[in-house]
């Protein structure tokens, strides 16, 4: 029986069995592997299926597996004890359900588990036995309701090999809101199949939802896998991180996947969401409008691109008309909103918001969001308090923590869309007051948040969460984030001091307390990016390289994932683009100042002598950023399209002014 991460003992979080092959992929070797038995999980997805991928390797070296099967735009009825949310039509089918394999009139047992591979797709390689190697391989079909688990069966032998294979036929019905639902679960294997030495064939186990009335799709393991690997391909090709840390490089590449990959249709086109077996075809105002939303201008991925648009067009569209809060979330095909309490939302969307606007260098986007974000930053104008802070009644952790009547986050992410908003403006041509409003706004605040929120925590000069609080959090990495420095030094000796964990920044530290640690890879991210801004890149290195080898090549891989305790450390899709941007504004520094404009403040640890991030697609257009130690100094260099635009010789920390032509 497979072990649920949720009941994971951590036993082995300090282990590491994965290695990172040429920057697209990583393998765990069991040849030689005691540590065992050994579980985890990967989440694959596309437009209209996702599926959990759940395996483990017990001491003898078999594979236990399940597929977690999602559909998420079919949804359940429900029970009244029953959550309407995430009614997703969904199903787990173990490995009873496989065909079997026959050779010299005798079942063929595939034995043990050679090696697993992962690189967009995951591979199960078995060793080989009489003859034979089998290979079983996973991945989504990107456009259908499909996953395909490809076979492949290979005479390793120096004779020919006839191999009898049996069918596979599972039907599933029941009725739900779209009409009847078909699941059906089949082979396209031949009865009987001869191989010549080195010789392979190769057939799919494909399980398939379809509507009452709907024609099935034409499957076919080639050209599901062909549109697979062109998603792959396109992932690859822009926004390339080349560091001189293989482990960086290729989690930056898994971190694009796993951005890129969790869109769905939804009734109002596509959608960008969370996953993690727990949240299709809906958006958030902190996942989607501001950790994704601002990432998919970077990579140039156009289907990012419309999500993001969709979902700030959402949230456009359900702007309250009474002056309340505006809502945190759109779930069940982004047609119910959902938010109990503010969370400090219309900072959110609006931080995000003017981001991705400006990344995307699109004056016509602009107009038609500008009603956005304006309701946005005059609802927290108007949510400000006597101290000059915004009032919220929570935080996007919605009371797992306290977080008081006014906290940290809400009043940074103000100040950071007050600041952007200025230069979208300038961008848009808006009146120029309006810009210096916002800057005089923008200013007021940062001294307010110093005023309100800075205090003598832990023994370090840093900030509380809120007025009451007395412990360290993570989320005091915000003010770095967001270019406030005055309290660098302490808030940096908190995040990765006091608060530092094997799995990166705790939640809170809570001295004593007997309960196991909270983490959110969220808060480590952030803090990752505020501190190479704020001028602290060796310190970062140290930090992040740890994170990442734990979370690539560790025990459980290879994105970031949500949180632990809860959800069992899901894989959710928007900290990968988190991670992602720790490079791009953290230790490029760069910050978008007009349509096609931006600043540069790179910061590359001393133990780097260079480091290029290429094929940037931000501001319409497409450029690489070079950094090159050079005598003590950093050779700056901005390549659009072929041709330098900005050479300069500069000290690490040093704002460079770039403008495309």
């Amino acid at each position: 029986m497979l072990i649920s991460l949720q009941a994971q003992d951590f036993s082995h979080q300090n282990e590491l069995f994965w290695q990172p092959h040429g920057g697209q992929s990583i393998s765990w070797d069991l040849t030689k592997e005691t540590r065992l038995p050994h579980y985890d999980n990967i989440e694959l997805s596309g437009q209209q299926v996702s599926a959990i991928i759940r395996y483990e390797v017990d001491k003898a070296k078999r594979l236990h597996l399940s597929r977690d099967v999602i559909f998420p735009q079919l949804r359940r009825y429900t029970t009244a004890a029953e959550s309407p949310y995430r009614a997703y039509l969904r199903g787990e089918y173990r490995d009873d359900l496989l065909p079997v394999l026959t050779l010299a009139d005798k079942k063929y047992e595939l034995g043990e588990v050679d090696s697993v591979r992962i690189n967009g797709k995951i591979s199960f390689y078995f060793r080989a036995r009489d003859g034979l190697a089998v290979v079983r391989s996973f991945f989504p079909s990107m456009h259908e309701r499909c996953l395909v688990e490809k076979w492949t069966v290979r005479n390793t032998g120096p004779t020919p090999r006839t191999v009898s294979i049996g069918a596979t036929e599972l039907q599933q019905e029941e009725a739900g809101w779209q009409g009847t639902y078909h699941r059906r679960v089949f082979t396209d294997a031949k009865r009987t199949v001869t191989l010549q030495p080195r010789e392979q064939y190769e057939f799919g186990l494909y399980f398939l939802a379809t509507l009452q009335n709907e024609a099935a799709p034409a499957v076919s393991v080639a050209t599901i896998e062909r549109s697979r690997d062109a998603f792959l391909d396109s992932i690859a090709t822009n926004l390339q991180l080349h560091s001189p840390d293989p482990v960086l490089n290729t989690l930056f590449y898994f971190s694009k996947i796993r951005a890129a990959e969790s869109i769905f249709r939804s009734r109002y086109g596509l959608v960008h969401s969370p996953g993690g077996g727990n949240y299709y075809v809906g958006i958030w105002a902190n996942d989607q409008a501001e950790y994704s939303g601002p990432f998919f201008p970077y990579l140039g991925y156009q289907t990012g691109n419309q999500a993001a648009m969709n979902a700030y067009r959402i949230f456009q569209r359900n702007l309250p008309k009474d002056g309340g809060k505006i809502w945190a979330s759109f779930e069940m095909n982004v047609t119910f909103p959902f938010g109990e309490r503010d969370r400090g939302d219309a900072a959110m969307i609006a931080f995000g918001a003017t981001h991705f606007l400006l990344a995307a260098g699109d004056q016509q986007k602009s107009e038609e969001l500008w009603p956005l974000i304006e309701w946005c930053l005059n609802y927290c104008r108007k949510r400000t308090t006597a101290d000059g802070v915004v009032a919220s009644e929570s935080d996007e952790l919605e009371g797992r923590f306290p977080a008081g009547s006014a906290n940290l986050s809400t009043s940074c992410l103000y100040y950071g869309a007050l600041v952007q908003a200025a230069r979208l403006a300038a961008a848009m041509h808006q009146p120029a007051a309006l810009r210096a409003t916002y800057q005089q706004q923008a200013q007021r605040l940062a001294t307010a948040i110093d005023r309100y929120f800075g205090a003598e925590v832990a023994g370090l000069h840093t900030y509380k969460y809120y007025q009451e609080n007395t412990t360290l959090r993570s989320w005091i990495c915000l003010p770095l984030v967001v270019g406030l420095t005055p309290r660098k030094a302490g808030t940096l000796d908190a995040l990765f001091g006091k608060l530092w964990s094997a799995n990166g920044v705790l939640t809170e530290l809570t001295p004593g307390a007997s309960s196991s640690p909270v983490f959110w890879d969220r808060g480590t991210l952030y803090a990752f990016r505020g501190a190479f801004k704020a001028g602290a890149a060796d310190r970062a290195l140290e930090r992040l390289r740890s994170y990442s080898t734990t979370r690539l090549t560790g025990f459980r891989v290879p994105y970031a994932v949500e949180a632990w305790p809860e959800n069992g450390m899901a894989h959710l899709s928007a900290e990968s683009a988190l991670y992602c941007r720790l490079f791009t504004e953290g230790i490029l520094g760069l910050e978008p100042t007009g349509f096609h404009s931006f600043t540069l403040r790179p910061n590359l640890p001393s133990k780097w002598d260079q480091l290029t991030i290429s094929a940037i697609k931000a501001f319409n257009t497409s450029f690489d950023v070079h950094l090159r130690r050079d005598k003590g100094k950093l050779r700056l260099q901005v390549v659009q399209q072929g041709k330098v635009v900005v050479q300069r010789v500069v000290q690490n920390n040093t704002t460079v002014e770039v403008r495309l032509r």
